[in-house]
């Protein structure tokens, strides 16, 4: 690829690489690649920061026909958020509502995340490897997403005393037969099959073509039009589709559809978390997401439910100022930071919850994740979205 892009020079040994790519019939392709392998692309602030900008100028270039975004080696797009930095923040300064890092932080992914669902021009996700949380919140808005018979996909925010967030309240929330439910409430991985199922991808691809398909990009006959130019691409990933169709998992959301549906069925988390967290069948998929859930923190599952039950009827600007509020009031409060500390600092995986179970939850206590902070400049930060 021939480099061209004015940010290049300075992206060139950063956490974001830009690179503009001239077509046959005089368009450009704009590629950033989220260039942190060793901790799996894991998305930073600063990378947040670099990619902000230059998706806004290459939407606003009528020379730029299609844009490509994807990861750093072979072994993930995005494991997620920076939440080591976050929890640095939070215990630097615990309590504090909002945590200026974390209303950075989460302001402008929340921001970035909105601007990839409202992409003018095609905009294609390799999402190959692993895809976790914020990982999943850049693909999910994309107009292209590609999985590969490597992907494995999750939103496993319940093992940190999180949420699933990222505008993943509004995506979950529209996938058939409750499964965004289930993986909110278990965190459980899923294939690239199941995220075409679940609408998540709309494409699968082996991830040994992904040079290959990169190299065809330029000599597809784009055009001025950004409609004319998504067919374009559509037309070519077709094709290489249609070499990947063996190669693929059986997907698990129809391998358990019923059991999903039983688990997940009414309208009370308590009930739905007793009857997953109570499996005692052989399939290993089925048990792996009930150990998550039970291993969990109690007010994630909660929240998780919480949020797709509040959010019926909002749109996706107003889902992820929801979102902001509940994502502050976790920076706050002692589930978050514990999660973190269990899993990735100290790493002894006993997590002491707080409540410890779901029976000491109350309904105050989970409606007081959704209270709005006293904002720096008395207006929401995501306002304006």
């Amino acid at each position: 690829m021939n480099s061209g892009s004015p940010t290049s020079a300075h992206a060139a040994s950063a956490c974001v690489r830009f690179e503009e790519v001239p077509t046959q019939h005089g368009y450009r392709l704009g590629f950033a690649k989220l260039n942190a392998e060793k901790s799996l692309n894991a998305l930073s602030l600063d990378m947040i920061r670099l990619l902000d900008p230059q998706l806004r100028r290459w939407a606003e270039d009528p020379g730029i026909a299609c844009v490509v975004l994807h990861g750093a080696g072979e072994k993930a797009f995005c494991a997620g958020g920076d939440i080591r930095s976050l929890y640095k923040a939070v215990k630097e300064q615990p309590g504090v509502m909002p945590n200026p890092t974390a209303l950075a932080f989460f302001t402008e992914e929340y921001r970035l995340d909105y601007l990839l669902h409202r992409y003018p021009k095609p905009l294609l996700v390799w999402g190959s490897g692993i895809v976790l949380g914020g990982g999943l919140g850049l693909m999910a808005g994309a107009s292209h997403r590609v999985v590969t018979e490597t992907s494995r996909l999750a939103m496993p925010e319940i093992t940190i005393g999180f949420f699933p967030d990222v505008g993943a309240t509004w995506f979950l929330q529209r996938m058939p037969n409750r499964t965004g439910l289930f993986l909110a409430l278990t965190g459980v991985q899923i294939n690239g099959s199941d995220a075409l199922v679940g609408g998540l991808a709309d494409y699968s691809l082996r991830s040994a073509d992904r040079d290959a398909l990169f190299a065809r990009l330029p000599q597809a006959m784009w055009t001025a039009d950004a409609t004319e130019n998504r067919n374009v691409l559509s037309a070519l990933l077709r094709e290489f589709a249609s070499r990947a169709t063996d190669m693929m998992p059986a997907p698990n959301f129809k391998t358990y559809e019923l059991e999903i549906q039983s688990f997940c069925d009414g309208e009370s988390v308590e009930d739905m978390v007793s009857r997953i967290v109570r499996y005692d069948g052989k399939e290993e998929w089925l048990k792996r997401a009930a150990a998550t859930l039970a291993a969990g923190s109690p007010t994630s599952a909660v929240l998780g439910f919480e949020l797709q039950r509040r959010t019926r009827g909002l749109d996706l600007a107003e889902t992820f100022r929801l979102e902001l509020i509940v994502a502050l009031q976790c920076c706050a409060r002692p589930d978050f930071p514990e999660g973190v500390r269990a899993l990735l600092i100290d790493k002894d995986q006993k997590p002491q919850w707080q409540p410890r179970t779901l029976d000491a939850i109350t309904s105050q206590w989970i409606d007081g994740h959704f209270a709005a902070p006293d904002w720096p400049d008395s207006r929401h930060p995501l306002a304006d979205l």
